[in-house]
């Protein structure tokens, strides 16, 4: 029974020794786990100051029209080109049908529908190979030039929200509201608009383009150099031109 009870003794010792070691272990066990946390302070901060997050770009359905007006029986050489430029942007942006829509009175209404087929036949030459519907909408004012519309469904980029929001003042004169150092709530919406609206395909906003085989000739070219011991980079030659010979 002694030696039962001189064995727990030492069982005990050996545990509160090596109490401090474990207690080490789980704080440096929890340290790493809180590391792989999320910082939402940082990232709340972040969106106050990031226009980019405040007012992000979404890709949206939207619809592509462009506006002609045939003056004769035919397309003239102007329309011709809107309607290639209009196919092309279907072949990259388009889904669905392909509307046409014609003035249904007024001075414009004859040349309107005479450039129907002259209209489809442009498309169908510029890979614009969809599904034409021909419809006509109510002219509101004859005296007013009414154009024959072309449109079409796609997808387009916005920014996810209106832009001109205002929810609180820019500062207060009664107490000390709006006077942190951060940029106000619109701050920079007009640029995300304006990328948004001007990027050419709205897809590389939310995935870059796939990458394009490397130039071979270019390849070729420094790896040559490399062996005869010559620098690869390219060599830019410039060559200044003094004001005073210039026109001499």
């Amino acid at each position: 029974m002694a030696f039962h009870n001189e064995h727990a003794g030492e069982t005990a010792a050996r545990a509160a020794s090596r109490s401090p070691v474990a207690l080490a272990l789980v704080a440096l066990l929890g340290a790493a786990l809180g590391g792989c946390g999320v910082n939402r302070t940082q990232i709340a901060t972040d969106i106050e100051t990031d226009a980019r997050l405040r007012h992000p770009i979404a890709l949206t359905e939207r619809a592509y029209t462009v506006d002609l007006f045939p003056t004769g029986s035919t397309i003239d050489r102007r329309t011709q080109e809107q309607v290639a430029a209009f196919a092309h942007r279907y072949q990259r942006l388009g889904r669905g049908p392909i509307s046409i829509m014609t003035p249904a009175s007024g001075p414009a209404a004859g040349p309107s529908h005479r450039s129907v087929d002259a209209v489809r036949r442009e498309l169908a030459r510029n890979g614009a190979g969809a599904h034409v519907t021909v419809s006509s909408y109510p002219v509101a004012d004859p005296a007013l030039a009414a154009p024959m519309r072309l449109a079409f469904d796609g997808i387009g980029a916005k920014v996810a929200h209106k832009c001109g929001e205002w929810p609180s003042d820019l500062a207060s004169g009664s107490s000390n509201r709006g006077w942190d150092n951060k940029p106000y709530w619109n701050f920079g919406c007009a640029n995300q608009n304006m990328i948004a609206t001007q990027v050419a395909d709205p897809r590389d906003i939310a995935e870059p383009r796939g990458e394009a085989p490397s130039d071979m000739s270019m390849r070729l070219r420094a790896i040559t150099n490399i062996r005869k011991g010559d620098d690869p980079a390219t060599n830019w030659k410039m060559k200044n031109t003094s004001i005073g010979s210039v026109g001499n």
